[in-house]
């Protein structure tokens, strides 16, 4: 059934993307439960309501971070989430992606259409010029998703993120508005 084009800021065959709503917290903090083998030691979404509104309160207030739920077309059930955080304007128009799928969407494709929304909005009514991934060597889920998204590996930084309790190593990845295909702009 197709869905009002107010409904998600962009579209793909199987997801659309929207913003964060206070209001998605019981969804999304079910689904952040029931993904927990899934997500860690790579990622920690928030998974009780408090901290639900605290975590999408800095991404709908802070102008400095844009955060998008990608849903399932059918049935509108939240997939996972892709945000972008650091967004600097002027002349660096860039900003550093994180994401997670959740367990029920993962390994169907959702979030690899659901990442390319988000870079082509990004790098459209955003006028972002490049967009950076940084994921610790041992997750090859994420880093399959970068690398089929189009993302460049860039480099290797050494205790860069404070993750699970400890400083952690990860790899660069990233994309700029030339290195996208025109079929993809």
């Amino acid at each position: 059934m197709p869905h009002p084009a107010s409904r998600f800021l962009a579209e793909g065959p199987h997801v659309g993307i929207r913003h964060f709503r206070y209001e998605d917290g019981a969804e999304f903090t079910r689904r952040a439960r029931e993904s927990k083998g899934l997500h860690q030691p790579w990622l920690f979404p928030p998974d009780s309501a408090s901290a639900y509104a605290a975590y999408a309160g800095r991404l709908i207030e802070d102008p400095a971070k844009a955060g998008f739920l990608v849903c399932e077309l059918d049935g509108g059930a939240i997939a996972g989430f892709v945000n972008i955080n650091n967004i600097v304007e002027g002349g660096f128009q860039c900003g550093a992606l994180g994401y997670g799928a959740f367990a029920h969407a993962a390994g169907r494709g959702l979030m690899r259409e659901g990442l390319d929304l988000v870079v082509g909005h990004a790098f459209g009514p955003m006028r972002l010029h490049r967009l950076e991934i940084n994921v610790q060597p041992g997750n090859a889920a994420s880093i399959a998703l970068a690398r089929a998204c189009g993302f460049r590996l860039e480099g290797f930084s050494p205790d860069m993120l404070y993750v699970d309790g400890a400083w952690r190593d990860h790899e660069r990845w990233a994309i700029t508005t030339e290195m996208r295909s025109p079929s993809a702009r």
